[in-house]
């Protein structure tokens, strides 16, 4: 399918008079923002909402103003401050990628797409707001935009993406990028668009902007289950020990638990022994309704044994609540804690 359309060349220079009245106030675009901000800014709004993310934006600069600041903490200092943000590969790509930065930001797309933890879009984002680099920025809301202005029904990205690039200024990049982005997040949104306040509604060809562009049917969401044990000591501690580095909340502190699987929940007995781990109580008690989380790509369901050790504890971490809160905590497991403090403790 051909990306070329006829364009307006005024969309461009509309779209930047508006911005320029109604541009959102966020903490990532203050004056004199480097590029360390506009980096940390884009690795956090991935997959992420802006309200989410501004306190998480704020207490990062608070602790590590500069990315120089950043290469020097910890991966676990990095990822105790992440906790509760999700997609945790981001955290730690974000460690790794400070330690690069440090020495040297890249200024063109080419370059940043060679830093861990970033991508086609968030280099593109960071060359033109950045930088001003004229750059294709393309997220959800530009592909929504952009099938909306042409009445392009296919969903297909690489064509949406290409109609885009014909729009890119060569000055202004920057703004023209944050300008669609909040064209999409504001105005031009899923459901309900404001077409009466839209700066691009004269050159629009969608009569129904909500039938634009088409969705494919959405398949079901895969269910995975599992047990976790929730166990303490005799000081009110809780057992915990940390994940792998690589994979599903990589580095994280968690409850340890059986393998997610499809299928039924697995016995706790048979779930016990996947752990591997000797001195574990032979009594636990197992509640009924199970912890319900979601993931990107599947939902999860994790029932609770709880227990209270007896004379020989398990290797692993042993921390007080307060002190795993402190941690690396993923909202999952704090989801686990909370569930099991508000039972009595089956004493093995």
């Amino acid at each position: 399918m051909s990306a070329r359309v006829n364009i307006s060349p005024n969309i461009a220079r509309s779209l930047l008079r508006w911005y320029d009245r109604h541009a959102r106030v966020l903490p990532w675009r203050k004056q004199g923002q480097g590029p360390y901000r506009v980096w940390l800014s884009e690795i956090m709004l991935q997959q992420t909402t802006v309200v989410t993310v501004i306190p998480y934006y704020q207490k990062f600069l608070a602790k590590w103003p500069t990315v120089k600041d950043l290469a020097k903490a910890s991966q676990e200092e990095v990822l105790a401050a992440w906790a509760g943000l999700g997609y945790y590969s981001r955290a730690r790509n974000l460690h790794a990628a400070a330690q690069i930065l440090s020495r040297n930001f890249p200024r063109t797309e080419a370059e940043l797409l060679k830093i861990p933890g970033i991508g086609p879009y968030t280099a593109a984002a960071i060359a033109a707001i950045a930088f001003d680099q004229p750059t294709n920025v393309v997220d959800g809301n530009v592909e929504r935009v952009m099938a909306r202005l042409h009445a392009v029904e296919s969903p297909d990205k690489k064509h949406l993406k290409a109609i885009s690039a014909q729009y890119v200024p060569q000055k202004r990049a920057g703004d023209y990028a944050q300008a669609l982005m909040d064209l999409g997040a504001t105005l031009c949104t899923p459901r309900s668009p404001d077409c009466s306040h839209c700066p691009l509604k004269p050159q629009c060809k969608a009569e129904n902007p909500e039938n634009y562009p088409v969705r494919g049917q959405r398949k079901a969401r895969p269910v995975r289950r599992g047990v976790v044990f929730v166990l303490q000591d005799e000081k009110g501690r809780f057992w915990l020990r940390r994940r792998p580095s690589k994979g599903l909340l990589g580095g994280m502190l968690e409850f340890p638990s059986s393998p997610w699987e499809a299928g039924d929940f697995p016995g706790v007995k048979e779930a016990q022994t996947s752990l591997g781990v000797s001195h574990l109580p032979k009594t636990w008690k197992l509640l009924r309704h199970p912890i319900r989380h979601v993931f990107t790509h599947f939902d999860l369901e994790l029932r609770l044994a709880v227990a209270v050790s007896g004379r020989k504890h398990p290797e692993g971490l042993w921390l007080q609540a307060k002190e795993a809160g402190q941690e690396a905590l993923p909202s999952l497991m704090k989801k686990v804690m909370t569930a099991a403090t508000r039972v009595k403790m089956a004493k093995s």
